[in-house]
């Protein structure tokens, strides 16, 4: 027993030690990123590289704040008005949608859920000329409705095809009993799957967010004006416009990556309750 003891406390020593250098590893772009924000562009050339700044630069935070079209804030602005947007079309139009091809028979319905499960696999580059010919010709281009509705197209189908497994796995019986207590199909809709559902809801809500911030292909093709762009498209433009200033560059990258992090340290609970109980159910 001593022995196995000790091998079991080599063997949790050894596991512990190899998650430490594989999230050392994953995360060193991540600190690297931030520390070159933080360094003069003579530093951040110098030979041998330095892990901290020797000087602590801030000017590239705030030299962004007045260089117009590359106004962080509005940038910043202009991805959260997009993504609340396309979160919001999301849960509209895929809660419903769900909720019906689970609850329903219908001719087709394998063909149906099939078509939204191909859509996730359409790269973006073969849905930028058929969109932009659309945009063009309904005279939504450099709008941000554009932006909008293309980045909706990628968030409803995955919304759709993660809450079926919810509203498929609630009892028949519980439906029933709710139309016993009086309930019509639409309150029993809100008072009894919505809520049961409300893990999938989360994660639904999460991911058609971060779709619509991390968007770099439909911000750039449909938005022609700098300052409608999403802060993704200004990282790009900026860095195609006064060349590779990393320090500038970085620190726009640092502000981009605040909300995914802050989502996923304060939401981790809620999505990986709805992701694993969508895959047990489902």
């Amino acid at each position: 027993m001593p022995e196995r003891k000790a091998s079991d406390r080599i063997r949790n020593l050894s596991l512990c030690v190899l998650a430490l250098l594989a999230f050392a590893l994953l995360m060193f772009p991540l600190y690297w990123m931030v520390v070159t924000s933080l360094k003069t562009e003579i530093e951040i050339f110098k030979v041998p590289p330095t892990l901290v700044p020797q000087v602590l630069n801030t000017d590239s935070y705030f030299a962004q704040l007045k260089h117009g079209d590359f106004n962080m804030f509005q940038s910043f602005k202009n991805s959260f008005a997009i993504s609340s947007c396309v979160m919001l079309i999301c849960l509209v139009l895929a809660i419903p949608a769900s909720y019906g091809i689970a609850r329903f028979r219908f001719k087709g319905k394998r063909l149906f859920i099939l078509s939204f499960l191909v859509t996730q696999m359409l790269p973006v580059s073969v849905l930028l000329t058929p969109m932009f010919i659309i945009f063009k010709n309904a005279r939504l281009l450099n709008t941000q409705l554009s932006a909008i509705l293309a980045d909706a197209t990628i968030g409803i189908p995955f919304s759709v095809l993660i809450l079926i497994g919810y509203f498929a796995s609630i009892p028949k019986e519980l439906e029933d009993a709710s139309r016993i207590d009086g309930c019509n199909r639409f309150s029993a809709f809100l008072l009894i799957f919505l809520p049961i559902a409300s893990p999938g809801v989360i994660v639904c809500t999460v991911f058609s967010f971060l779709y619509g911030w991390g968007d770099l292909a439909y911000g750039m093709t449909f938005l022609q004006d700098q300052a409608m762009r999403p802060i993704t498209a200004g990282i790009f433009n900026f860095m195609g416009q006064y060349g590779t200033k990393w320090s500038y560059l970085t620190a726009f990258a640092v502000v981009t990556i605040i909300p995914v992090i802050a989502i996923f340290v304060f939401m981790q609970k809620y999505i990986i309750s709805g992701l694993t109980s969508g895959a047990v159910k489902g």
